[in-house]
């Protein structure tokens, strides 16, 4: 068996809350086998599901988890956070000037040498020619115009445009607690 397979980092578990949905689907609400391990010895969620690994000390064994639940109910936030995987994902991870989907950067649209504030409504996904291009000037000055005008997404804009982009890794245990699923099959 080569080292990576024993290496229990390659065992994320899933995380639903005690509703049984997952904590976030962009992204996905795993944690690490570690930080899992703990939450189960601090009985804050209960076990669902397996992997075939295990880890050890010298006087317990435990299976690795897979699919974790809280024991204890985490409300959803209303409004999702500014960050820059959230702007990505509301521009679907696209330039909004060129529609090029690499190395993507944030440009404010009004910028902020001329007062433009870092919001949601003032910053787009650029990829970095364009952002370059478009520099310290306004959209009426340099003729390039956003695809989409910058809005403040709601969690359910996010989680549409999300459906888009389903993780890399989803193991089969977790399958049963995630939308992807059917639209995965092959």
């Amino acid at each position: 068996m080569l080292a990576a397979e024993r290496a229990p980092d390659a065992c994320p578990a899933l995380v639903l809350n005690a509703d049984f949905r997952p904590l976030s689907y962009f992204p996905l609400s795993l944690w690490s086998w570690q930080d899992t391990v703990k939450a189960v010895f601090l009985e804050r969620v209960t076990i669902l599901s397996h992997y075939d690994r295990v880890v050890r000390s010298p006087g317990f064994e435990l299976q690795l988890p897979s699919v974790v639940c809280l024991k204890d109910y985490v409300r959803p936030a209303r409004t999702p956070a500014f960050t820059r995987f959230n702007v990505f994902l509301r521009d679907r991870f696209q330039c909004q000037y060129c529609g090029d989907k690499r190395d993507l950067t944030f440009d404010h649209v009004v910028p902020r040498s001329r007062g433009g504030r870092t919001t949601w409504e003032n910053i787009v996904a650029a990829c970095s020619s364009c952002n370059l291009l478009k520099g310290g000037r306004l959209v009426q000055h340099c003729g390039m115009h956003p695809a989409n005008r910058p809005v403040r997404p709601s969690v359910q804009d996010l989680q549409r445009n999300g459906r888009a982009f389903p993780p890399n890794y989803l193991h089969d245990s977790w399958r049963d607690y995630l939308y992807w699923d059917s639209e995965l099959e092959p």
